[in-house]
């Protein structure tokens, strides 16, 4: 498996969603550095399971234990190696699972490339694994602490945020318990949300995220460009299915004449079609973007599948299931956005 990611600034990621604990290894971390111990928990409080009514109900702590790399609080320049314990797996839940594959999980591809599967709850390939994400992430942050990340729900289902993230405010992305800054859509999305889960079912979404004080000259071209890192991260968080920054897809349907971001003296330009990246380089202006998550697949409800045999069987979903997984997937993109932007940082720091 390749469990590694970033040039400079290198996570390593371990673990399983039922076994011990899941962890990582972040190499690459400028010593001396005072970490924020409070404010890399309350990242992974974010993302923890059980934090509200529309969320799984698997009850962990996600308390973080720092295992080398930092005395007195600061960094060292030795890897950072760290620990989050699983305390409230219940595999049992999954025992019906062992020989089945089921729709749209991994279950069928792990088998086939691997010749033996954890079957308890996805084993590495459930999105439990990403808490070590957001720990990693959390001390990105801190590397790059002029950059801003704010990423926030925009979709749910069919529902969306009509406003652009310039029309929001984002300091209140935190004030419910879907993560959108605009209260009015936040409760139809929190509504359709529990409507989807009474009937059994899920449903996917969109997170949008917005990198603000990034400075002009990051990014790598030609086959390591800024956009091209972000989409590989995203790409790589469970059930996502599409990433587009700046116009997106949307740029396709303009003109050349009104889609060209236009320069002021100052350097900056009138609009930002180009989600603050030209040529695969930073140009000084807010990054943002777009990340489409798929319905999770674990449904409670019977469907046709498989199992290992090849034998047609119908399995239903059991245990503790998100309905709609973007509002924890927020710190999730948060966290990868912070190790894109300080990998580049550094990568820069060595060439300059």
């Amino acid at each position: 498996m390749h469990n590694s990611f970033g040039k400079i600034l290198r996570f390593t990621g371990f673990g399983e969603s039922h076994g011990k604990g899941i962890g990582g290894i972040l190499d690459g971390v400028p010593a001396n550095l005072q970490l924020d111990m409070e404010a890399i928990q309350n990242e992974l409080n974010r993302r923890r399971p059980g934090q509200s009514n529309i969320t799984t109900q698997r009850n962990e702590a996600d308390k973080v234990d720092f295992l080398s790399g930092i005395f007195e609080g600061k960094t060292t320049g030795a890897p950072v190696g760290f620990l989050i314990k699983n305390t409230n797996d219940r595999s049992k839940d999954y025992d019906h699972l062992k020989d089945t594959y089921r729709p749209s999980h991994a279950d069928y591809t792990y088998d086939i490339k691997y010749k033996h599967r954890d079957h308890r709850g996805g084993g590495r390939s459930s999105a439990r694994t990403t808490a070590a994400i957001v720990v990693a992430g959390a001390i990105a942050k801190q590397i790059v602490p002029e950059i801003d990340f704010k990423a926030y729900v925009n979709a749910v289902g069919n529902l969306a945020i009509s406003k652009t993230f310039a029309q929001l405010d984002l300091s209140k992305i935190e004030n419910n318990i879907v993560r959108c800054p605009d209260e009015t859509m936040a409760q139809k999305f929190i509504q359709k949300i529990k409507e989807v889960k009474k009937a059994g079912d899920t449903i996917g979404g969109q997170i949008t995220c917005v990198i603000n004080n990034v400075p002009a000259g990051l990014g790598e071209p030609l086959f390591d460009k800024l956009q091209a890192r972000l989409a590989y991260a995203m790409l790589n968080i469970p059930a996502v299915k599409g990433f587009e920054y700046g116009s997106g897809f949307e740029g396709s349907k303009m003109l050349g004449s009104r889609h060209n971001d236009v320069f002021t003296t100052d350097g900056k330009t009138l609009t930002n079609h180009s989600g603050g990246i030209q040529g695969g380089i930073t140009n000084g202006m807010p990054i943002y973007f777009k990340v489409a998550f798929k319905p999770v697949a674990t449904l409670m409800q019977a469907q046709k599948s498989i199992d290992k045999n090849g034998k047609e069987i119908i399995v239903e979903g059991k245990g503790r299931h998100d309905p709609c997984v973007v509002p924890r997937a927020v710190p999730i993109v948060e966290a990868l956005s912070a190790l894109v932007l300080a990998d580049f940082k550094l990568i820069k720091q060595a060439y300059s």
